[in-house]
């Protein structure tokens, strides 16, 4: 090819290479920004964005420190020996706001306490300027270091125990917070929390597996007796089960609902295997038919005349052969089971999947929400995991059927 060909070329697709590389980046960049929010300390999410993750930090209450105590106790808190703010000792005094503030309201020398600027009379907003001051003295100190670090696993530590408090899970077991040890039991039993995102892993996995194999099995037995028995009405029977996969899901939830509860089904996880089962049928039928009335049907023939019966047929000779089929069938019903949030939502309400339990974790308002991002993250580790372990199966199952042998 020459130059001016190949040139020509070049400019001919820059316009889908630009469009391509424009999708990837308004795939990858928010994703990236999700990721790096999860390992970012509540702090840190809430006052700055992931962008400014490398940024020099300025540690928390410094402002506020600077403002009212470092004219007098210096800037490193040791300006008054007496009253060393960078001791652990001194700052161990006050484990709450309202503590530091009795202590400051206290006449000093004969005067008051803080001077140029004082205080709020509003004790309310007093303690709103004396919290972050009292969490930089305790960085003085060297006792808040870790809650100053760039990175924590807090967010998915969090995520998975069902933390709903203000500080983290580890920071309150440690400190024995009342609030959090009388729903906690600071051990490992917490991570089968049922408002956690451990106990949801565990519901999902129930829900996911038995949803993948069921209508697999049955649907490649049905693909078999379709392709390869004969009997009357067999393609009327077909187009009638394949139509079925026009019926909106929606339009049957409420009766589903109703016969579950009449059937004591209803919360059950069999309740929600037989719907996936249901639902999932048509398209493995479609799918695995496709496959399998495109094998050699001299194979099969030989079977027969050497007496193999039509379940040996299937077993040893059918199975075999649509495995890449059956293959990329299991993985897109498991992802899709994976992420299904409205059918787990209505039939097993007491029994959370991960797609439910993150809306779970949502505070009504509106804190918590970089609980979310270790849960987003948590939630699809394994979908990420089995598409890109068997994405040649994925492939193939696209492609299975498209072109004619």
């Amino acid at each position: 090819m020459n130059p001016l060909a190949r040139l020509n070329k070049f400019f001919g697709r820059l316009p889908l290479h630009l469009i391509v590389i424009l999708m990837i980046v308004l795939w990858v960049i928010p994703t990236l920004g999700l990721f790096v929010t999860s390992f970012r300390p509540r702090l840190a999410v809430s006052e700055t964005g992931w962008w400014t993750v490398f940024s020099p930090v300025k540690a928390t209450g410094q402002g506020e420190y600077d403002t009212y105590c470092a004219s007098c106790h210096g800037t490193d808190g040791k300006k008054i020996p007496t009253a060393d703010l960078s001791d652990p000792k001194v700052s161990g005094q006050y484990t709450r706001s309202i503590n530091l503030l009795i202590d400051l309201q206290k006449p000093v020398n004969g005067g008051t306490h803080l001077v140029n600027p004082t205080l709020p009379t509003n004790a309310a907003q007093a303690q709103d300027i004396l919290a972050p001051i009292l969490t930089y003295m305790q960085t003085l100190s060297g006792s808040e270091a870790a809650s100053q670090a760039r990175f924590t696993l807090s967010n998915y530590v969090d995520a998975l125990v069902g933390y709903k408090g203000t500080a983290d899970y580890q920071s309150d077991c440690k400190n024995k917070v009342a609030s959090t040890l009388a729903v906690m039991s600071c051990t490992a039993k917490d991570l089968l929390n049922p408002a956690g995102m451990g106990r949801a892993f565990i519901n999902t996995i129930w829900v996911a597996i038995p949803s993948t194999l069921l209508p697999v099995f049955f649907g490649a037995l049905a693909a078999y007796g379709f392709a390869w028995l004969d009997f009357r009405g067999r393609m009327w029977l077909f187009a009638l089960l394949v139509g079925l996969q026009i019926i909106p899901l929606q339009m049957t939830l409420v009766p589903i609902a109703r016969l579950y509860v009449r059937l004591g089904l209803q919360g059950s996880f069999f309740g929600v295997w037989f719907f996936h089962t249901g639902f999932g049928l048509p398209y493995a039928i479609f799918l695995l038919w496709n496959f399998m009335k495109n094998l050699p049907r001299e194979i099969f023939e030989s079977a027969y005349l050497d007496g193999a019966s039509h379940l040996t047929a299937f077993r040893t000779l059918a199975l075999p052969l649509t495995m890449p089929a059956i293959a990329s069938l299991a993985i897109f019903q498991f992802l899709w089971i994976w992420n299904d949030f409205l059918v787990a939502k209505v039939f097993l309400s007491s029994k959370p999947v991960l797609t439910v339990q993150i809306t779970n974790l949502i505070d009504p308002m509106g804190g918590n929400w970089n609980i979310l991002t270790g849960a987003a993250f948590l939630s699809f580790i394994i979908p990420m995991a089995v598409f890109f372990t068997f994405q040649k199966f994925f492939t193939r199952g696209m492609l299975s059927g498209s072109v004619k042998g």
